[in-house]
């Protein structure tokens, strides 16, 4: 298959790349996409080093290819995604711009992998926020055996959410900690370094973060359940790579530990 990556010099852009070679999914062309600070850059796929080109209005248009993967900001996804769909390619997009869309299907593979055929519509599919994604794997199956009724969720999520930026400056506060020097934050409001924010994202009038407000609507969305009471606190811990979440569930019938193990 003939993909694009549009973010591909980005830390997801990057992963995705590694995705695709360690899977030996079949592609036959790769196009990379990323802005104009890229320009130049080569990125290597299956030990061949391939040129990063600059994302503009025509990126797609004589490319015909067959998927193109977005890691990209919300605002660019909004731009570029529609583009890369008019061109004949379906668009898997993670950015959070299409994914409480009506006519765009937000897709867990594991858990409602039937949502996929609604592509068809606009040729894009959204991909859920991480936090979400991890939190519906364990809770569709469950849901299975007994309806859910109420979901209180807890994350506690890396600094890597927040992109290679966000890395960086907690490697520096931390090496600025030992050094007894003074711990700058850029990118989050507060230190990072050997603390704990509970601010991910900007804050809503209901007290809640944009981190928060996306979880409980992915959810809802995901799962078919529209009514469904769910609470989330989103948390920013000082690790570099991985998000951890707690759940406390209420269901509609009993269920055992023995049923959910």
């Amino acid at each position: 298959m003939r993909i694009g990556i549009v973010g591909a010099t980005g830390l997801v852009g990057q992963e995705m790349i590694r995705v695709l070679e360690s899977r030996q999914f079949p592609v036959s062309e790769l196009s990379l996409f990323a802005s104009e600070r890229s320009l130049g850059e080569r990125l290597t796929f299956r030990s061949q080093e391939l040129p990063v080109e600059v994302l503009d209005a025509n990126s797609f248009a004589s490319k015909k290819l067959d998927f193109v993967l977005f890691a990209t900001s919300a605002g660019l996804s909004a731009e570029y995604a529609g583009r890369a769909a008019d061109s004949g390619a379906i668009v898997i997009d993670n950015s959070s711009h299409f994914r409480l869309f009506d006519d765009v299907p937000l897709v867990v593979p594991e858990v409602n992998p039937e949502a996929i055929y609604h592509s068809k519509q606009r040729g894009i599919i959204a991909n859920p926020n991480c936090s979400t994604i991890q939190m519906m794997v364990v809770l569709k199956p469950l849901h299975d055996i007994s309806p859910l009724e109420r979901v209180i969720v807890s994350t506690y999520q890396s600094v890597s959410g927040a992109g290679s930026d966000a890395m960086e400056e907690l490697q520096n506060q931390v090496l600025s900690s030992f050094s007894s020097e003074p711990l700058e934050p850029k990118v989050f409001p507060h230190q990072i370094a050997f603390n704990c924010i509970p601010h991910i994202d900007v804050f809503f009038e209901n007290g809640m973060t944009k981190e928060e407000m996306k979880m409980i609507l992915e959810s809802r969305k995901i799962l078919g359940l529209p009514e469904l009471k769910i609470s989330a606190t989103a948390v920013r811990v000082p690790t570099f790579i991985s998000h951890s979440e707690s759940l406390n569930v209420d269901f509609k019938e009993p269920i055992s530990v023995e049923e959910i193990r």
